[in-house]
């Protein structure tokens, strides 16, 4: 009875320990699902928002699309630079695209357009010609490296793939059109970064090539039809002045990289390459238009908008006349035809017209005679104004008198002018015996021997008969320095690339500083004549040159919109010399016309100036005639006398023939043609006046 209690006993006893065994279990189960269920509501309820996200993520790109550059106005408002719309056959390359989509796109494509095949010679560099290769052949490409270098990184293992495509296959595809075009296209696909539309084809893109694309677009994934822009010039002059632009296929200057990238430009941007288009790039680049491409996990583009319209560029208000451009191109045309005839060496001439106060460069013409077609147009040379340099002559004088006022020679100085001899030299003397000369005189009737005395004065030199010339460096130095103070051997600061500031040489004999007192030895621009004339016409400044004026909002409307940059004139220095001293220069300059060495020829007796004819040694481009003598024909000027409108400077080197005063005709012509023109616009301006007023009433 006793070992039955107790088995009951431990029987209950176990029983009790089950149950609680089990509770435990149910309330470990119930709290783990308690948990389950407090993690369920925070997803669901606190974070379930974000992993929604999360699961329909999607990235976004963004892709700059074309817009126009900035235009150009000449001063009276007139479009010189403008753009027109062109169609153009684009690719773009998103997350998803893969090589060989690129060769196969590429050889679809190929069906609708053609490139010359000179074009692509030009346009396809070996570089591209191996990367092709290995893209179209990937299994003889991964040939090429070995199976150590297999198990490398793709940046250590394409460079030694280009460096051994075999040359038998990229002399094949040279001298294959279609795989050349094939190479070509493959290029243009690959020159940009993802979502970068990069054109494929805009130049001589024919009305079917873009039709056929266009119909076709959806064999051919990531190309696009679209319309483009590119330069335009209503009046086909300065063309050079104004520079060119790059094409979409050249994109941003390889010598300018860290400039473009810095201001976030893209790899087939569009930039100015030369003269104003260069020079003013900041302003005349667009904001591009910028579209947003959103795509999901995989890459794929789900939807794509536009989120800026973009803006064209700033424009530019140029100090030309185009009208007066024009007119005076054709004067130069016109003199340089007649007298090429009996002057075979003489291909150029240049005229330069500047506001004399303002600095604005009203014209700016250079011509050339093209070598190989004579009788052809010529060449616009107009960048040689500012680029090239040439003997001055006898119109460097006035800056040779009022270097001798500063340096102490007194006003109406006279030296008697009779040739002078120095030891082991030829005779140095004027065109003529003039006797006893003053300053105005030696200006009118251009005395050589007077300006020799001025220099030797500045060198402190005593002039002895057949005695030695022992000028020192720092006499040329001092000459020199006069000089340029009126921009005769320095640049002139105009807002333009490129600009030769003259050739200043050492000299190889002492003699050669009275050779820089008349203009023979130093060589100037035609610019910097301009701009030295212009010191001597505005009473003694030297004021920069311009060609940008104002810079401008761009609006709708075929006009300037607000300015933006306001550029106002800079005198650069004043040279030192009294008002009386410059009067009386000007006063030898209006001589010069009235009853000097250009009376015959300079029609309007308003005009004041100095001629100048250098004897100098023939450098031009036909160098089988190197070294044979010839002369520049310059004049320098201002109209009118009494209170200067313009200044200006005709060169024209290397006639052999100095009696035909192509100079003096030029300078003349010119004159009239500003005068003329002025007359126009007045008549215009009070034609337009009395409309108004009519219309008020």
């Amino acid at each position: 009875m006793t070992d039955q209690n107790t088995n009951a006993s431990e029987q209950r006893k176990l029983r009790k320990a089950r149950y609680v065994r089990i509770n435990v279990f149910f309330f470990v189960v119930f709290l783990l699902f308690v948990a389950l269920v407090v993690r369920l509501g925070v997803v669901q309820i606190v974070q379930g928002e974000e992993f929604s996200k999360e699961v329909a993520r999607t990235e976004s790109d963004y892709a700059q699309l074309p817009a126009p550059r900035g235009k150009m106005y000449d001063r009276y408002d007139r479009v010189v630079v403008d753009n027109k719309r062109v169609p153009a056959i684009t690719y773009t390359v998103d997350k998803t695209t893969k090589t060989e989509d690129k060769i196969e796109t590429a050889k679809k494509l190929a069906e609708f357009i053609d490139y010359e095949e000179e074009y692509l010679d030009e346009e396809l560099k070996e570089r591209d010609i191996r990367d092709y290769w290995l893209a179209s052949n990937p299994d003889e490409a991964k040939a090429l490296l070995s199976k150590k270098e297999l198990t490398e990184k793709p940046s250590v293992t394409y460079p030694l793939q280009v460096e051994r495509v075999p040359d038998r296959e990229i002399e094949r595809i040279m001298n294959d059109k279609s795989e050349k075009k094939l190479a070509y296209i493959y290029t243009r696909f690959s020159s940009g970064y993802q979502y970068e539309p990069q054109v494929v084809k805009s130049l001589n893109l024919t009305e079917e090539e873009f039709s056929s694309v266009s119909e076709n677009l959806e064999q051919l994934p990531g190309v696009d039809t679209i319309t483009d822009w590119d330069r335009e010039y209503p009046y086909d002059s300065l063309t050079t002045i104004f520079g060119g632009v790059t094409s979409p296929e050249q994109g941003i200057l390889q010598s300018r990289e860290e400039y473009y990238k810095a201001r976030n430009y893209a790899r087939n941007e569009r930039v100015g390459k030369s003269y104003l288009e260069y020079q003013y790039e900041d302003y005349l680049n667009p904001r591009k238009a910028k579209v947003e491409y959103i795509s999901d996990k995989s890459g794929n583009i789900v939807s794509e908008k536009v989120i800026d319209e973009g803006q064209r560029g700033y424009d530019l208000k140029l100090s030309f006349d185009m009208e007066l451009q024009m007119e005076v191109e054709k004067i130069v045309e016109e003199e340089l035809r007649k007298a090429s005839g009996y002057n075979f060496l003489m291909d150029r001439a240049f005229v330069v017209m500047m506001d004399p106060y303002q600095g604005d460069v009203l014209s700016m013409v250079g011509k050339q005679i093209n070598s190989k077609d004579p009788k052809g147009p010529m060449l616009d040379f107009a960048y040689g104004s500012f680029a090239t340099q040439y003997e001055a002559g006898s119109t460097v004088k006035g800056a040779t008198v009022l270097a001798g006022y500063q340096d102490g020679m007194p006003l109406d100085q006279r030296f008697y002018d009779a040739p002078l001899y120095f030891k082991g030299t030829q005779p140095k003397k004027s065109w003529k015996t003039m006797g006893t000369v003053t300053d105005v005189k030696a200006l009118e009737q251009s005395s050589n021997v007077y300006m020799f005395y001025v220099a030797m004065r500045i060198a402190d030199i005593n002039y002895v008969k057949n005695g030695s010339f022992n000028a020192s460096q720092e006499d040329f130095q001092s000459l020199r320095n006069y000089f340029a103070q009126f921009g005769l051997g320095v640049p002139t600061g105009i807002d333009l690339p490129q600009e030769s500031g003259g050739l200043i040489s050492d000299p190889d004999n002492p003699g050669k500083l009275l050779d820089i007192a008349i203009g023979q030895f130093d060589t100037y621009t035609p610019l910097q004549l301009a701009q030295y004339v212009s010191t001597i016409a505005n009473g003694g400044s030297r004021v920069q040159p311009r060609i940008v004026t104002s810079i401008h909002e761009p609006i709708e409307e075929q006009e300037l919109g607000p300015i933006v940059v306001d550029k106002a004139p800079t005198v650069l220095n004043k040279i030192n010399n009294t008002e009386e001293q410059i009067e009386q220069v000007q006063y030898g300059f209006e001589r010069v016309v009235t009853s000097g060495t250009a009376r015959a020829y300079i029609a309007r007796k308003e005009v004041a100036g100095k001629t100048g004819t250098s004897q100098t040694l023939y450098y031009g481009p036909k160098r089988e005639y190197w070294g044979k003598e010839t002369n520049n024909l310059n004049f320098v000027g201002y109209y009118p006398s009494d209170n200067p409108e313009i200044a200006f400077s005709v060169v024209v080197p290397w006639t052999t023939n100095d009696k035909n005063h192509i100079n003096l005709q030029i300078a003349s012509k010119v004159v009239d043609a500003y005068v003329e023109l002025q007359k126009k616009y007045l008549t215009s301006t009070d034609i337009a006046l009395e409309e108004q007023e009519e219309g008020e009433e």
